[in-house]
């Protein structure tokens, strides 16, 4: 059962728009140490708030977690013992995964199978709409259909946040070149401007002008949308919001969330608080100190021989 803590956390994190994952133990098998009802919270950067298990169970919740967050799915997940699976996958000692459940082989688990259900909990992504045109009333309207908190806003007052997915710039001329400014330097996943082919160009013109990258330039679609031939504003709001669905749900790689352990095999966390050697894209991650160091010295004899 969720204590009173972390319902408060919970509710904290919901009304502040910070995704997590409720993790559940639904059932443990002696002699774990953990019991059935406990429950904890996982971050986007792999912290747990709560107790579902010792170290060892944590590497494959936070692991599993930071995949839920990604897909937005629910996941039941089973951590067994090594060995009593059957051989295991050597791609993270993952045995199964069907219909919403994942079974894995944890080396240092102590003994004692655990099943924890993963419910990611994610704040309606945000969408900003510049202009006051039939097209953007149509953004809004339908934005909110597809789970999406479309948010109007002024030309001059385009502040996005980290966490934003997208901008719609549909004023027809108005605050345009200011508002597409924040919104490439904010570094939104999509920045869209609706506009004929010709005026677009001139729009992108400016934006070059003002001393905008061309990277950054280029990264506007325009005219904004998939063509569709759409010809009327919630056929066009359609046509962008196709495109906007589309790089939300191919905005966020699971596997660049997560890697293996070179000298177990288990799949974790790939975040700050996992022991790992290496720099940037190099990183190698591991499980604890003890692959840590295996690895380390496996690398120094290779580094002599």
């Amino acid at each position: 059962m969720m204590t009173a803590a972390l319902s408060r956390r919970a509710q904290e994190l919901a009304a502040t728009h910070v995704g997590f994952v409720t993790a559940t133990v639904v059932r443990a098998q002696a002699p774990t140490s953990v019991e059935a009802g406990n429950v904890a919270l996982v971050l986007g950067d792999g912290t747990i708030e709560g107790f579902i298990g010792g170290s060892c169970t944590e590497h494959s919740v936070r692991a599993y977690s930071l995949r839920a967050l990604a897909s937005g799915e629910a996941v039941l997940l089973r951590i067994l013992p090594f060995g009593e699976a059957g051989e295991p996958d050597p791609a993270g000692q993952e045995a199964a995964g069907v219909d919403g459940a994942v079974t894995v082989q944890n080396p240092c688990l102590s003994g004692g199978a655990i099943e924890i259900f993963l419910e990611p909990v994610l704040p309606a992504p945000r969408v900003l709409v510049v202009g006051e045109t039939p097209i953007a009333g149509a953004v809004v309207r339908l934005g909110a259909e597809l789970g999406l908190d479309v948010v109007g806003v002024g030309g001059g007052a385009v502040d996005p946040r980290p966490e934003d997915l997208a901008l719609v710039v549909a004023a027809h001329g108005h605050d345009e070149v200011g508002a597409l400014r924040r919104g490439l330097e904010s570094g939104l996943p999509y920045v869209g401007l609706v506009a004929s082919r010709g005026r677009g160009a001139g729009v992108i013109g400016e934006l070059r002008g003002e001393g905008v990258p061309r990277e950054l330039v280029e990264l506007i679609d325009v005219p904004a949308g998939i063509d569709i031939g759409a010809r009327t504003p919630a056929e066009i709001a359609l046509s962008i919001l196709a495109e906007i669905v589309a790089v939300r749900r191919g905005r966020s790689s699971s596997s660049a969330l997560t890697a293996i352990d070179p000298i177990c095999g288990m799949m974790v966390a790939a975040v700050d608080s996992t022991p790992s050697t290496g720099h940037d894209d190099e990183k190698v991650y591991f499980c604890g100190e003890g692959c840590k160091a295996s690895f380390e010295q496996q690398r120094e004899h290779a580094a002599t021989d």
